[in-house]
Order: structure tokens, then sequence, then C-alpha cells
């Protein structure tokens, strides 16, 4: 059972588990634009593949999947989300399943407002988001939002172009300077992270972490705490199953005095993934069950509160006569220029 982790990055920690759950019963193959992720050094084999704007990248995929003989096949950030979502089809038909969940529902978590309606639309608390300054003013008038306010673009990821802003010279300098810019809420409570998986098969919540964030850096949680809660728990998994979503999830949450809010949902690993696995949550497991017809039995909860998670840099040191050397495509210098997401 070969699988193809697609954007490996820096994930080293994701490539390591992976391997440790086929534990030999198939490789574990990276795949980056970039000759430079350590990611790829981790896996079983290593593949350098065009950017996903190139427009061979599709087929370089799909090619790749059959000469490997992938069983799986996943991203580890937003971009790619949509397009392995939008060709489902495609894969499948070359007998690759693509860990994805449906292309409007993976649009639906990575246009923010659209996320915030939907939220809005099903009674689900959820900080309050604008389009525009217009609707924003109004409901200031009436006392229903004040500032500060964080101005981000509603197609984002990764924290970027996130800004809190404490005033409207500063809220509306931001959006003109700015693209798809969003005004939210701005939530003065604790943050929490919840690494969710929904089962393949029967569409349910089978399992969730939680934790408080005590750092963040570029976006990702740097420090954490795991903690249970049974409302939490009971909370997110009626938001998950009344999306539709399947696979891995990371939620983005606020808890403000005793009620907590959704803030963003997205449909792949997050960055805080090895919190959970250090605490014995194992997805990996959870994902060959499924791929292998088997379905996970319910283990919401099922790990230590009081567990702290704290990241830390390393680096890896490479001859040029070490670096991953497979390509697919003949690609220009421009063009295998190291990502900004390794």
């Amino acid at each position: 059972m070969n699988l193809l982790i697609l954007s490996c990055g820096t994930r080293n920690k994701i490539i390591a588990y992976f391997k440790e759950a086929l534990a030999g019963r198939g490789k574990v193959i990276a795949a980056d634009h970039s000759p430079l992720a350590p990611a790829l050094y981790e896996a079983d084999e290593a593949v350098i593949i065009p950017h996903i704007q190139d427009k061979q990248y599709l087929d370089t995929l799909l090619t790749l999947c059959k000469e490997k003989q992938i069983k799986a096949i996943f991203s580890l950030i937003d971009p790619e989300l949509n397009l392995l979502a939008k060709h489902q089809h495609d894969f499948l038909a070359i007998d690759t399943v693509p860990i994805i969940s449906d292309a409007d529902k993976v649009e639906l978590c990575f246009n923010k407002y659209a996320l915030y309606e939907f939220l809005t639309e099903k009674q689900i608390p959820t900080p309050k988001s604008y389009l525009n300054e217009h609707q924003f003013y109004q409901d200031m008038e009436k006392g229903k939002i004040s500032f500060p306010v964080f101005v981000k673009p509603y197609n984002g990821s990764a924290s970027a172009q996130i800004h809190k802003a404490h005033s409207s010279d500063e809220m509306e300098d931001l959006i003109l300077n700015g693209e798809n810019m969003m005004i939210q809420e701005f939530m003065d409570g604790i943050e929490i992270g919840a690494d969710v998986y929904v089962d393949l098969h029967t569409g349910k919540v089978v399992s969730i972490f939680t934790k408080e964030k005590i750092n963040m850096r570029a976006g990702e949680t740097d420090k954490a705490r795991s903690f249970k809660d049974e409302q939490l728990f009971e909370f997110i998994q009626s938001v998950v199953e009344e999306t539709g979503l399947k696979g891995m999830l990371d939620i983005d949450l606020f808890k403000v005095g005793d009620q907590y809010l959704i803030s963003e949902i997205n449909p792949r690993f997050g960055g805080g993934y090895p919190h959970a696995y250090g605490c014995g949550v194992s997805f990996p497991k959870m994902l060959l069950n499924n791929l292998a017809g088997k379905e996970n039995r319910v283990q919401i909860g099922e790990y230590e509160s009081e567990i702290y998670m704290a990241k830390f840099n390393d680096v890896m040191i490479m001859p040029a006569e070490n670096l991953a050397k497979e390509m697919m495509v003949s690609l220009s210098p421009s063009e295998t220029a190291p990502s900004t997401q390794t």
C-alpha cells in the first residue's frame, strides 16, 4: 500500500508517522517542487514535481500515481486541496484514493466568509464577519461589534496578511492595501485547536483531540496544552457532521466565557497535529484502516490531559549529490526555486 504525500515541505513528522503506521507494508512517497524540502528525505522515496501552477501538474500527479501504484494521495497545504477535490474521479479512475472532501465542501472551508455564512445559517456560534465597512459600521452603531477587529483575506492560508486593527483609519488602510479582505470580530478569549478524524466509510467523527494554544508562530501552534471537555467534543462532532467533511481536519476555535465559537475549518492535517500523535491519537492508523476497507471505532477523547507540546527548530545538511533528483518533467530554474511553503 503506497501513499503519496504532496507539498511535504518541512512536515517531516507526518512522513515519519505514516512510515511507522505502514510498518513495511508499503512505501511513503513524498513530493515537493523544491529539492530543499526537508521532509523529502524522511520518506521511503522522494519525488520532485512541478509547481501547482504548472499546466502539467495534474498530468504529472496522475502519471506518478500510476507508475508508483499509489493507493492514496493527500496534500499538506491549502492550494492543492481544491485541485484534488475537483479531480477526484481522475484519481479514482486509476485506483488512487484522494483523501479529500467533496469540492464544494473544500471550497466552503477555503472561503472564510462563505464558512461564516454557513455557520450563521446553521446557528453555530462563530465570530461576526463582514465583507465591507458599511455593514461593519451599521453593526457598530447598534453596539453589536467594536474595535479592535481582525482584517484578513477571506481566501488566505497560514495566517498570511492577518492584522489587528484598533481604529477605523487602521482598518480601512488594511482593506485598501490588501486583496479579498474581510473584517472579523476580535475574540478576547482562549484560542483552541482541534484535530479531528472523520471515518471515510461511515462519515462519522471517530476521533477528536483538543488543545489550548499557548503560543503561535507563522500561523501554526508552537506551544500548547492538551485538555478534555465533553461539551466541546459534542459541539465539534455536531458541527463537523453538519458540514459533511471527511478525513483529517484541523479546526480553530475560541472559548469566550462559557461559549465555544468556530473560527476556521481546514480539511487537512494541521500544523499542530504532532501534539495529538504524541498523545497517542494516530490518524495514520485510522486512515490505513479505512483504506483497507475497515471502519474505525469511535475513540473521541482517548488521550491524556495536561500534556504539553513545544516545537523547536532543527536543520538538515545535504551535499548537492544527495538532493532528490527524480523529476517527472523538465523544469526551468525559476520553476525549481524553493517554495515559501518549504
